[in-house]
């Protein structure tokens, strides 16, 4: 793709090189009336007279052979004391006697110049992927937050004002040492992972039941939508390992499958989800109550769809890309 301040766009090199070509200018004249060089005008010529208008169109200027290229083999050195040992550019040029500009540009070519990039565990590179249309994949997990005491949790009152608010909420539970609790929200939560499209529940318990329940109703969610779920990504825990969860995919004809134990990486794209609904929901301002902040999160929920701008989806909101969704931009 042409610069902004470029000259000759595809369009007007065509309209030069017709010039020459077709109408039998010189390229002395035509360079004039384009504010070029003459040499410019008679490239353009000549690639409209071997290749059309196929010329036209932009080339990389990559060069053809690179001599002063770093050799392979002192590529994956660099590479090897990166993964290996997390060393930064500098000290990676002190081992190896090499500038660190060399290496950095190695790292850089390479895909490994930030650590975040680099997998903690195993070394290697992250491997980041997205599915190419809505319902290829869905990613569910479960999310904790824990209940909010009539008159405001400590978060935004302080330790001392949220004791005193949970012992004055009537009708809590109490442990051995008779202190009240609160209990914990369960949400469940459903994201698409090409569109970021989501969806959650809040239940009492995680277990298998509540999440199939949520399976079901989810699915029939986002196929009001137009989506038709054909695999759905989990965790490793006791709800998705159940005969229940595989029955009711089975039922469902979509195929489940889980992450490596110990590894919430590969379910990423929920885990980040969670972040941002914590940041956005639960403790985004001050709830009197946890019947408050629960009538909450279906309005947090359409404003995070429909209006939120995502970065994966290139600054705009989720729903954007449910294509076939009549009125998405509502």
């Amino acid at each position: 793709m042409s610069h902004p301040n470029a000259t000759l766009t595809p369009r007007t090199r065509l309209r030069l090189a017709r010039l020459i070509v077709e109408h039998g200018w010189t390229c002395t004249a035509a360079a004039k009336m384009f504010m070029v060089a003459a040499n410019t005008a008679r490239k353009w010529a000549e690639r409209y007279r071997t290749e059309g208008l196929a010329g036209m169109a932009d080339r990389s200027s990559r060069p053809h052979h690179s001599p002063t290229r770093t050799r392979e083999p002192v590529v994956r050195q660099i590479v090897r004391l990166r993964w290996r040992h997390r060393l930064g550019p500098v000290q990676i040029a002190g081992r190896l006697g090499l500038p660190a500009s060399t290496v950095h540009a190695v790292l850089v070519r390479c895909r490994i110049n930030r650590l975040s990039r680099i997998d903690r565990v195993t070394g290697e590179p992250l491997r980041r992927y997205e599915h190419d249309h809505p319902g290829s994949l869905i990613h569910v997990d479960v999310t904790k937050f824990g209940n909010i005491p009539d008159g405001g949790g400590h978060r935004y009152l302080g330790r001392q004002q949220g004791a005193r608010n949970k012992r004055a909420t009537p009708g809590l539970p109490r442990n051995a040492y008779r202190n009240p609790r609160t209990g914990t929200a369960f949400v469940h939560t459903v994201i698409d992972d090409h569109s970021r499209v989501a969806y959650a529940e809040i239940h009492a318990d995680e277990t298998a039941a509540t999440a199939t329940a949520v399976l079901h109703r989810a699915v029939g969610w986002f196929a009001d939508r137009g989506v038709i779920v054909e695999r759905v990504l989990s965790d490793n825990g006791s709800a998705y390992r159940s005969h229940a969860w595989r029955d009711t995919c089975a039922e469902l004809q979509i195929t489940a499958k889980r992450t490596r134990p110990y590894r919430p990486q590969t379910n990423g794209k929920i885990e980040r989800f969670h972040r941002t609904l914590a940041e956005g929901w639960a403790y985004a301002r001050f709830y009197p109550s946890e019947t408050l902040r629960r009538a909450a999160l279906p309005g947090w929920l359409h404003f995070y769809n429909h209006h939120r701008p995502h970065s994966s989806t290139g600054g705009k909101p989720p729903v954007t890309r449910l294509t076939n969704l009549p009125g998405h931009h509502i």
